[in-house]
């Protein structure tokens, strides 16, 4: 009888030192006061798995913070994002660590140094404050559940929702696959009569409560800013309230708007203008600022 010895090479490459890691984008996340714990703060884990989904990696925003050190922050991190939540939109810390980095992000962003930002959720209505100097929020009777987007004429042409596949925009416009909790809402009247908004921002789906029509989801004109009233990070990652779609394509509605903020500066040339000077604007890939 003849034994067959069976022999397995392995090959070892070696890649050498020149090899480049990817260790950007990475993206802020602000954190804010919890009710529970007076003296402490938190940052929801579904936020941080949405962006890592995406291949960032996330480090947190404390809140009560000092100028300074919001500033070294901000120049060591990619984008940032503002989480949903129920922090007051004027006094909070969260407010004021979401204005210092709004006010840096508009100066970079005019001056050719690319950073975006995220709202979602409280995260949104911070937006709206903070670019309008009021609050125009109006109670809806959105606490607690799920519903399909109404998409605007220019949403096809949005650089958010340019990128999705057919089949999910399709999903999105007809199954509800968007979880909102929040009581209070931009409505579409208050938002047209601010001129403000109106000149900032894009508005690309709306919704309904059954009685006023609210913004759910918009995009600034020339600047990397977006923001969603609901929450594209809870259907692949929360599993706490029945509400929370987790169908096919509400995961994939998740996975798509993270690819979106994490990567979309790889897509874009934006024409920026500020005060009377065009500035051309050549979105360059993330790279880890010093």
């Amino acid at each position: 009888m003849k034994f067959f010895t069976l022999q397995c090479l392995f090959v070892w490459v070696n890649l050498g030192s020149e090899t480049e890691i990817n260790n950007t984008p990475i993206i802020g996340v602000l954190a804010q006061r919890s009710r529970r714990l007076p003296f402490g703060s938190y940052i929801a884990a579904s936020y941080v798995k949405f962006l890592e989904s995406a291949g960032a990696r996330v480090v947190p925003v404390k809140i009560n913070q000092t100028r300074e050190e919001y500033e070294r922050l901000f120049n060591s991190i990619n984008g940032v994002l503002f989480p949903g939540g129920g922090s007051n939109l004027v006094t909070s810390e969260y407010a004021k660590a979401a204005r210092t980095f709004y006010d840096l992000a508009l100066k970079a962003n005019l001056k050719g140094d690319y950073f975006p930002i995220w709202g979602t959720c409280l995260g949104f209505e911070q937006l709206t404050y903070l670019t309008s100097g009021k609050l125009l929020l109006s109670p809806t009777n959105t606490s607690g559940v799920a519903l399909p987007l109404v998409f605007t004429k220019g949403s096809p042409k949005s650089r958010m929702f340019s990128g999705f596949p057919d089949d999910v925009l399709r999903a999105l416009a007809s199954e509800p696959l968007t979880e909102h909790s929040h009581q209070y809402s931009v409505t579409v009247k208050s938002f047209d009569q601010s001129e403000e908004l109106r000149n900032f921002y894009n508005v690309l789906t709306t919704n309904d409560d059954g009685k006023v029509d609210f913004v759910s989801t918009f995009e600034a004109h020339n600047l990397p800013i977006y923001a969603t009233q609901w929450h594209p990070e809870k259907n692949a990652f929360e599993f706490t309230k029945p509400v929370i779609p987790h169908s096919r394509f509400a995961v994939k509605t998740g996975f798509f708007m993270a690819d979106f903020f994490v990567n979309e500066d790889d897509l874009y040339f934006f024409v920026l203008t500020a005060e009377k000077t065009s500035i051309d604007f050549q979105v360059k890939k993330k790279s880890l600022k010093h």
